[in-house]
């Protein structure tokens, strides 16, 4: 499986700031000494024209010559500086390759992933909650457009979004498109406290445990199968965040390191049955040790990894 990251360009935050910086250059480096088939490319940074399929183009300006307003840096929780706006473009450049090389033909093709990505709480105008631009719906109108212009046919997207957060900006930039069908499972309690509605939408209660989840996604998923049948998606993005892990600092809900497993096996396992090209995203994770996050992030690659393995021989045969 091709794993793209964006790790060279470095997001220096000030010291106690709760985000987990560190995590993504962890779990590169974790990738790296893995003895298994995940291969590790950087893609290059999104452009404006690219941002502006799904981000309006002032707020597009604002972020890449820093003059975004001191109310909007703080909705978005990070202060501006050259080092934000380059990782941003290049986050989304990671998720845009992902998915190109999820519907190639080769070998390779089936099943991508990004070290980072699911960046689903900025909308059209604006960053929230560490997410600047947002990374699915940026590469999702781009492959519609590349797929058209390649097949003269339309490409049906679909965004599994199992972050502990509910995925508001993703929802609010697809609201009217029926081209883009959005799930999200999350926190009901959780951030963001005021929810854009996804087509489907499953809130689950604080201390959520393995059981509870797993029988609450399966029926999801069959709902989600059940509404897009008349028109299957080609490509889904699945937004598969560490922070319902039990060790999230900010999750508030219990899942163990094997309930997460079962949850990636569960949709990976659907996408796959279904023959549809799948990218895999990392998105949240605030563990209290960020090694816990890094091993959940860790697992979910390595089934992705498996799956593509799987996808790549039922191609070849």
């Amino acid at each position: 499986m091709i794993a793209f990251h964006f790790d060279p360009h470095i997001l220096p935050l000030p010291p106690g700031h709760r985000f987990p910086i560190g995590k993504y250059g962890l779990l590169r480096r974790r990738v790296e000494a893995e003895p298994r088939g995940i291969e590790l490319r950087i893609a290059g940074p999104a452009s404006e024209g690219e941002l502006a399929l799904a981000h309006d183009p002032d707020y597009i300006a604002d972020v890449l010559a820093g003059t975004l307003s001191a109310a909007r840096q703080r909705e978005i929780g990070f202060e501006w500086t050259p080092a934000l706006a380059t990782r941003a473009v290049w986050s989304v450049g990671a998720t845009i390759a992902a998915a190109r090389m999820a519907l190639s033909d080769g070998p390779d093709g089936g099943v991508s992933a990004s070290l980072g990505g699911g960046t689903h709480h900025a909308n059209a105008t604006q960053g929230s909650g560490y997410c600047v631009f947002n990374d699915v719906a940026v590469a999702a109108r781009l492959m519609q457009a590349e797929w058209h212009r390649r097949h003269r046919a339309l490409l049906q997207v679909g965004v599994i979004d199992l972050d502990v957060h509910q995925g508001n900006g993703t929802a609010a930039i697809f609201a009217d498109d029926d081209t883009v069908f959005t799930f999200s499972m999350h926190g009901e309690r959780n951030f963001p406290f005021r929810k854009s509605p996804s087509d489907l939408d499953v809130g689950l209660p604080d201390g959520c445990t393995d059981d509870v989840y797993l029988a609450a996604l399966r029926p999801a998923l069959d709902e989600v199968w059940r509404r897009m049948a008349a028109r299957p998606p080609g490509l889904v993005f699945y937004v598969a965040g560490a922070d319902p892990h039990e060790g999230d600092r900010l999750g508030r809900l219990k899942l163990t390191t094997g309930g997460l497993a079962a949850r990636d096996e569960i949709v990976l396992r659907a996408l796959a049955e279904r023959g549809i090209p799948a990218v895999v995203l990392m998105a949240g994770g605030y563990g209290h040790d960020v090694e816990t996050t890094v091993e959940v992030h860790l697992q979910t690659l390595r089934i992705a990894e498996r799956a593509q393995s799987a996808w790549a021989h039922v191609s070849a045969v």
